[in-house]
Formats: structure tokens, C-alpha cells, sequence
């Protein structure tokens, strides 16, 4: 196996990124990137050499400062002051990965040759990826237009010898990581600053992250809802093939053939029933589901074609002899893509939810609370409460950040997506879609206990075994608590033997 991943124009997607993180590769430059980088940064000095003419950002003040021209002997003040005023981020740190994250995105966006960056300045981010210090970022401060300001300057920051980082299990300066790896501090030229610090490359991240964690949740989710389909007796015609074709939405018709490939053996998905239809939480998963896999499809979709540009400005286009100002910082196309699977996974959610509480009101042949003796003992009456609480709060998360903007910048930037607040909500709400799908499961193998001798699927029971090795059948009322967390655990360490990516 390759131990390295070359930075290159070649595409990055979901798969490509999940086998660098798994497999800890380091970051290199394909000799295309360093080209590509030189090329750009000489053109940008020759054009600074021979020209006058104000280029924002490059020989300008910066947002309503544009028209302030910069005298040449102060561009790399200039850039400094911009990385070290920008770095106004506050409230709760993010979280390593997604730092980890923004610096390969970081690294990929500036490979293009469209950013006027310097090759040493590059060098030094894949330094820091591959030694694994990573600068400290906060979540809170970026407007999601502009790039993200706030939180790609403290990224920046450790480049110059300011901020703090991560490193060897310990945070520290940047001034000290500096004397520790005896690095000079980067003097920062033209532009270098900007480049760093426009970009979509904090909520694109979290967008990576997010999306990793949603397509396992979804497979999960369709797994444990086949195993409440037999814990509740349910009738398979509702999955039938013939059912889905008639009404071919791509995630519909995955969902239906998963649940009958994870049914395919079962004795009790094949035996006679008494109830003639099931409730929608159960009859309806595949309808569900599946538009939630749409939804993941579509983010992907957008978030591939993020991560794969230059989204910082202005842009440098060395044949057409243009250096042009535009907008491709603007978080728009993401915060709207962030706000879609927020609503996607609450609905996950909420339908699992709901097929909790059928198996904990005594239909079915189940016990109330799935506890032998009920009133003596409460049994599950009360992870129901909990799992609805979650749903509820998702609701209030699955409000769109989309929807809002505010004035900033006095007046120049008019316009934002408020991406990054929908990229940090969204973490929680996949978060808290872990805890519903792990508290499912844990009442769906209470209840499947009641149905023995009679057998589920092979595969499913595999599941239930590996499952009660760390959460157990319960006979009496048990503090719940500790089980939920294994639970939780148990769906986040869950060892996947397919593609959750289809």
C-alpha cells in the first residue's frame, strides 16, 4: 500500500479521503502541484514588478479597505497584519480531524495555480499535516463568505509564529513550535496572506467529516431498522422489488434491497402474520431512507466539486494574462448543501424514534417496556424519553443557517451563507442521530429476545450477538445509562464488511 498521497489536479473525493485518514498516509506534492504553484507565484511577481496598477488584495487594503493602495515595502506587513487581525475566532475548539481536514483541503485549493501562493509557504502546511501538528482553530467567528475568515487565520497564524497548536498531545505556541523544529518564522509575500485566509476550507471540513460519519449512520440505520422489522413481526411485502421499481427514486430502491439482503434468511420475516399492514416508522423505511440517501447523494455531489476548486481571491490565470476579483469564496453553494443533510439525518432520526416506541407499547406480542415483569419494573419506558428529546433538539438544528445573512465589512460584504454555523450544527446533529440509531438498537435486541426461539437472519444475528457481548438482555431494572454509551460506541466502532459509500 502507498504510503503517501500525491496532491495533484487529480479529483479528491469521499473514498480518496477516507483512506488517508484510515491509513494515516502523509501528504507530497506531485510534481504537477509544485509547478503549477511556482508558475502562478512567479507570474504574480513579475506582474507586482512591472505594474502599478492596484490589484485587490495584492497591493490594497482588504473589504471596504480595497481602495487603499499599499506601498510596495509593506506588502509582507501587510499580509501579516491581515492573517494576525483576522484571527478573531472564540468558543469551543474544532475538533482535530476536521483541523486535519482543512489542512489537506487547504493544500489542495492552493495546488491549482490559481492563488499566487509561494511553494515554500505550501511546503510548510504539508509539514504540518504530515508531523501532525495542527494549528488550534475555534469554531465560532466565520461568516461563511469572504472564505472563512476567522478560522482559516488561526490555521495561518503557526506559519508566522503566532497562535497555538496541538503537538505531541500538548498545546503550545507557535512561537514555540518554531524553536522546537528549527523553523524560521514564514515571511509571507504578496497575496500569501489572502490566499490562506479566503477559502471555504472550515466548513468544506466539516462538510468531509459530516459526510463519512452520515453514510456509515445511514447503512446502520437501515441495519438496525431490519432488525426492528422482525423484533416488531412485520410483513416483507412492502419491500418487495416490484414495489420500489414502480417508483424508482435511486435511495428508495437501495433501501428496499438492503433490508432484503439483511432479512433474506429470516424465519420470521417469512411467517405468517396476523397483522395485515405496519405502522409507516416500519412500512415506509425504505421511502424514508432512501430520500435521506438522496440528499447524502446530492451533498456529496457538492461538496466533491468544493473541495476540488480555488476558493480563495482574486484568482490568478496565467495564459489569459488575468488577474480577476469575483467570489468563489462565498459559502452559498455549501451552506445550502450543510442546512439539506442536517434536515436528511433529523429525519433519519425521527422515524427511528418512532419505531422505538411502538416496541415499547406492548403490541405485538412484545411486553409493555420489554421488561418481564412491567410495573414492578419500568424497563425501557424511559430511553423512549430520551430518544425523543434527541429528535426534538434536531429539529431546532435542522433549521436552516442558510436562510440568514448579515451586513459586514462596512457594507462591502453584503451578502454571506452563514455556512459555517450550519457546518458546526450539523456535527451535533449527527451526533445525536448515533444516539437514537444506538438506542433502537438497544430496545430492537430487548425485544427480538422476546421472540425467541424463533430466528432472525444470520447476518442480523451475528449483529444482535456481537451487540449483547456489550450491552445484555436486561431481566430488571439496571441504571440505563451506561449501556446507551455502549451502545454508542458500539455503532462508532461498528466494523463495516461492505461499501457504505453506495
Amino acid at each position: 500500500m502507498q504510503s503517501h498521497h500525491y496532491i495533484s489536479s487529480a479529483i479528491l473525493d469521499l473514498e480518496t479521503i477516507e483512506d488517508i485518514l484510515v491509513n494515516r498516509k502523509k501528504l507530497a506534492l506531485s510534481e504537477e502541484a509544485e509547478s503549477n504553484i511556482q508558475k502562478s507565484r512567479k507570474y504574480l511577481n513579475k506582474k507586482i514588478t512591472e505594474s502599478n496598477v492596484p490589484v485587490y488584495g495584492i497591493n490594497t487594503g482588504f473589504g471596504a479597505l480595497c481602495n487603499v493602495k499599499i506601498s510596495p515595502g509593506k506588502l509582507t506587513e501587510l499580509q501579516e497584519n491581515l492573517v494576525k487581525s483576522h484571527a478573531c475566532g472564540t468558543g469551543d475548539k474544532v475538533n482535530k480531524e476536521i483541523v486535519r481536514l482543512m489542512l489537506l483541503l487547504k493544500i489542495q485549493s492552493l495546488s491549482y495555480g490559481n492563488s499566487g501562493i509561494a511553494l515554500e509557504t505550501v511546503l510548510r502546511l504539508v509539514d504540518f499535516y504530515n508531523l501532525d501538528i495542527l494549528p488550534v482553530v475555534y469554531e465560532q467567528g466565520s461568516l461563511g463568505a469572504s472564505g472563512d475568515l476567522a478560522p482559516l487565520a488561526h490555521l495561518a497564524l503557526p506559519l508566522i509564529g503566532e497562535g497555538e497548536v496541538y503537538f505531541e498531545d500538548k498545546i503550545i505556541s507557535g512561537e514555540e513550535l518554531l524553536k522546537i523544529q528549527e523553523w524560521e518564522a514564514l515571511k509571507l509575500q504578496s497575496k500569501e496572506g489572502l490566499a490562506l485566509l479566503n477559502g471555504t476550507q472550515f466548513m468544506s471540513a466539516h462538510g468531509v467529516y459530516a459526510l463519512l460519519k452520515s453514510y456509515k449512520l445511514s447503512y446502520l440505520a437501515d441495519l438496525i431498522g431490519s432488525v426492528s422489522i422482525d423484533a416488531f413481526d412485520c410483513n416483507l411485502s412492502p419491500f418487495d422489488e416490484l414495489v420500489h421499481l414502480a417508483r424508482p427514486h435511486r435511495g428508495q430502491v437501495k433501501t428496499a434491497e438492503r433490508i432484503r439482503k439483511f432479512l433474506d434468511d429470516s424465519q420470521i420475516a417469512k411467517s405468517e402474520k396476523d397483522n395485515v399492514q405496519d405502522p409507516y416508522s416500519f412500512r415506509c423505511i425504505p421511502q424514508v431512507h432512501g430520500a435521506s440517501k438522496d440528499t447524502l447523494s446530492f451533498v456529496r455531489k457538492t461538496i466533491k466539486t468544493e473541495i476540488n476548486s480555488v476558493t480563495d481571491n482574486p484568482n490568478i490565470f496565467i495564459e489569459e494574462d488575468k488577474i480577476i476579483s469575483g467570489g468563489n469564496f462565498h459559502g452559498q453553494p455549501l451552506a445550502l448543501a450543510l442546512d439539506y443533510l442536517a434536515i436528511a439525518l433529523a429525519e433519519l432520526a425521527n422515524i427511528s424514534e418512532r419505531r422505538t416506541y411502538q416496541l415499547v407499547s406492548g403490541l405485538r406480542g412484545l411486553p409493555a417496556f420489554l421488561v418481564e415483569n412491567p410495573g414492578l419494573n419500568s424497563g425501557f419506558m424511559i430511553p423512549q424519553y430520551t430518544a425523543a428529546s434527541i429528535v426534538s433538539q434536531n429539529k431546532q438544528l435542522a433549521v436552516p443557517a442558510s436562510v440568514d445573512s448579515i451586513v459586514s465589512s462596512n457594507g462591502q460584504e453584503d451578502h454571506v451563507s452563514m455556512g459555517a454555523n450550519g457546518a458546526t450544527k450539523l456535527l451535533k446533529v449527527v451526533e445525536n442521530l448515533n444516539s437514537v440509531l444506538a438506542i433502537e438498537l438497544f430496545n430492537a435486541s430487548q425485544a427480538m429476545h422476546f421472540r425467541e426461539p424463533a430466528k432472525t437472519s444470520a447476518m442480523l444475528s451475528d449483529v444482535l450477538n456481537e451487540f449483547r457481548a456489550v450491552v445484555p438482555i436486561l431481566h430488571t431494572d439496571v441504571t440505563m445509562a451506561p449501556h446507551i454509551k455502549s451502545a454508542k460506541s458500539f455503532l462508532e466502532d461498528f466494523n463495516f464488511t461492505e461499501n457504505f459509500f453506495d
